[in-house]
């Protein structure tokens, strides 16, 4: 585990600049837009700390601490913090956003810390998705709202897992959209909300004639809402 996350890092590392140079098109315009509105509806007002696991950049961060809401950011990537901890000093929210580098599937956190996490992309790039929703569910408040993002099978991202073939070194899982609510659901979640993110090519209308299923199967990205059991 400690090798496959020290290689997620390094690559993630050679990344970060040019996620950095596309993160705020991907969130405002792109593929994360309808992200941060579906999550901050299924808090409400629900008060607590939120955690942004896999945060890269930070922007997602940003956009979160400035409608109020207190984040910590989390990331594996040195290069990913260091962009997201230097944007923290140019808006001046260091009160209710701070940025970790580390592990999601081991967080420095204490058991129900946590009434949010937002989680986009980030269980894919684990040695062990099981590992990251048992960590989820510990920091998470009963009754805690966990957005979990997971790249569905039109996602060019999914290439990241291809090396794999060759026998070579990946830095992704290959978990499908189905794998992971199933996983969730077996391990101290309720599935709240099921929602989707297609190509800008597919239209709205075909997508809502099919089966839940189909739309995973069909999805850039699918969006599970689950929450932790009330008395866990």
């Amino acid at each position: 585990m400690e090798k496959w996350n020290t290689f997620v890092s390094q690559q993630w590392n050679q990344m970060a600049s040019d996620w950095h140079e596309r993160s705020r098109g991907m969130w405002e315009q792109g593929s994360r837009k309808t992200i941060l509105p579906l999550f901050t509806q299924l808090l409400s007002d629900q008060p607590g700390r939120i955690l942004d696991a896999g945060c890269g950049d930070g922007y997602a961060s940003f956009k979160l601490a400035s409608l109020g809401y207190d984040v910590t950011g989390l990331d594996i990537s040195t290069e990913m913090i260091a962009y997201a901890t230097e944007q923290t000093k140019q808006l001046s929210l260091s009160t209710s956003l701070q940025f970790v580098e580390g592990d999601v599937a081991a967080t420095p956190y204490s058991d129900r810390t946590f009434a949010g996490i937002l989680s986009i992309n980030a269980m894919e790039f684990t040695p062990s998705p099981l590992a990251v929703l048992q960590e989820f569910h510990r920091i998470l408040q009963p009754n805690g709202l966990l957005l979990l993002g997971v790249l569905g099978p039109t996602a060019g991202p999914r290439a990241h897992s291809y090396p794999r073939l060759y026998g070579k070194a990946a830095i992704q899982n290959t978990i499908m959209p189905w794998e992971a609510n199933k996983l969730a659901q077996e391990n101290g979640f309720i599935l709240q909300k099921e929602a989707h993110v297609y190509k800008d090519d597919f239209p709205d209308e075909l997508a809502e004639s099919l089966s839940m299923e189909l739309r995973e199967a069909v999805s850039f990205v699918t969006l599970f809402a689950l929450r932790k059991h009330m008395h866990q």
